[in-house]
């Protein structure tokens, strides 16, 4: 598991990234790569008081295992180190009913970004007031089902929002709370695809251009939507507060603006969060107390320096809760060694699965880890890449590992940090099967989200329809 360690390389021996080194225990698991609960028993992998093999023996694989302990602890230690904030947990890193439900059990607020995430927290019975709603395209269908389910605050995200929010609330009984989604121009350190506070993409409204004030301008004007204050998201995959000291300042220094020029004290501000989380040994994420002190000294900080009242804050731990709470197993297919030019050698280890439940490496280039979750082994580890079942070069899981020089068929490999963003943009190419979420306590599994069939994937195929 990317242990820090020496290692003499043998010929032909394939070199891994500079950060990567064999392990010092090959049958070792690295702490913060894992749930809490996980461990390991004579190279069994065992998670909430259950051994994975025999897991696997009820549910097959590939399978999700959600450590239910882990989730609610680290819900806890957000809610707890944040005792003054909102905390929204992200439905769209991974929700079902039994997560919305652990959610409103242990005190959190929830995003959605879609009318399905919606239902599904009203199906679980979740307080629509503890509801955001977030999303750059809200169709009128969309605002009109979170305005009449009583959404605690919809994120707005455009003109054009606003706008339909002005048609619905002019309607008798439709009012609407809102946050306005503002661009504050800083460059999270992530990647592309999920740094989401420059200027340059779809997100929120331009504090620099002025876009920012005047859509307040816009939104307390009218008389069915109550502004209650302005929203700031810059990023995912964070490790620090730095970024988000720019960004309060500028959101900070936008709200004072408001209140000067238009007459109105916000009450609240959003922060946003997108907490990192560790995928290899390179990860290095803060404490949630550790970034309860920094942010908070932050906007204390700003608010005196601009003279204005502290507002109510919210933020959004993003993957930070469920991310490590869960891993995905899998069956070994195939083992390969392939002959690469200067006579390295690389093992490529198939699965069972691949991009169609885990499409994060393809899209954004994440770094896995992973284990032998079957047994033990003393063989030298080898570097090998751990690879999907699927029809494309770039179906990786894993792009690095040292795993054992004897991985063969039937070994169970399990991959950490699978929970935030795997499921939920899960899909069925090559008409793969998605698999289940099983949720593991004391000893006891349950499955939470069941394995699709075939039958579920025909049906909604229409046949020869002519």
């Amino acid at each position: 598991m990317s242990h820090e360690a020496g290692w003499a390389h043998a010929p032909g021996a394939m070199r891994g990234p500079a950060w990567l080194t064999p392990p010092a225990d090959p049958n070792a698991l690295v702490p913060h790569l894992w749930s809490q609960t996980a461990h390991k028993v004579d190279g069994e992998l065992h998670v909430g008081g259950l051994a994975i093999p025999e897991l696997v023996a009820n549910v097959n694989t590939p399978a999700y295992v959600l450590d239910e302990e882990d989730f609610r602890s680290r819900a806890r230690a957000f809610r707890d180190a944040f005792s003054s904030y909102d905390v929204f947990y992200a439905g769209k890193a991974f929700l079902c009913i039994a997560v919305a439900t652990w959610v409103a059990e242990e005190g959190l607020c929830l995003d959605v970004c879609s009318n399905s995430e919606l239902t599904v927290a009203l199906r679980a019975g979740f307080d629509p007031a503890r509801i955001g709603y977030h999303g750059n395209n809200k169709s009128t269908a969309d605002l009109r089902r979170a305005v009449a389910a009583g959404v605690g605050r919809i994120v707005v995200d455009s003109l054009d929002e606003i706008e339909r929010l002005e048609s619905l609330t002019a309607e008798p009984g439709m009012t609407a709370k809102v946050m306005i989604r503002v661009t504050a121009g800083v460059e999270a350190h992530t990647h592309e695809y999920i740094a989401t506070a420059h200027e340059d993409q779809k997100f929120g409204f331009s504090i620099t251009s002025g876009d920012a004030l005047d859509a307040a301008r816009r939104v307390l004007a009218a008389p069915g939507i109550e502004l209650l204050g302005l929203h700031s998201h810059i990023g995912s995959q964070i490790f620090d507060s730095s970024g988000f000291e720019v960004a309060a300042r500028r959101v900070l220094a936008l709200q004072a603006r408001i209140s000067e020029e238009l007459g109105v004290t916000l009450p609240e501000m959003d922060l946003g969060g997108g907490f990192g989380i560790a995928y290899t040994t390179q990860d290095d994420p803060a404490d949630p107390a550790q970034l309860a002190t920094e942010m908070t000294k932050i906007v204390e900080h700003e608010c005196r320096a601009l003279g204005i009242p502290e507002p109510r804050l919210s933020i959004e731990p993003g993957r930070a809760i469920v991310g490590p709470a869960m891993c995905t197993v899998y069956t070994v297919g195939t083992v390969k060694q392939v002959h690469l030019d200067g006579g390295a050698v690389r093992t490529y280890v198939s699965v069972d699965g691949g991009m169609s439940d885990n499409i994060r490496t393809a899209l954004y280039d994440a770094d896995y880890s992973c284990t032998v979750a079957s047994r033990a082994s003393e063989a030298v580890p080898v570097l090998a890449r751990v690879v999907g079942k699927h029809c494309e070069a770039g179906d990786i899981l894993v792009k690095d590992e040292f795993l054992p020089g004897d991985v063969r068929p039937g070994d169970l490999l399990a991959v950490p940090g699978t929970g935030a963003y795997c499921r939920s943009m899960a899909s069925n190419y090559n008409h793969a099967l998605r698999p289940p979420v099983v949720a593991v306590r004391d000893g006891v599994a349950r499955v939470v989200v069941r394995r699709e069939t075939e039958d579920d994937l025909l049906a909604t195929d229409m046949g020869d329809v002519r």
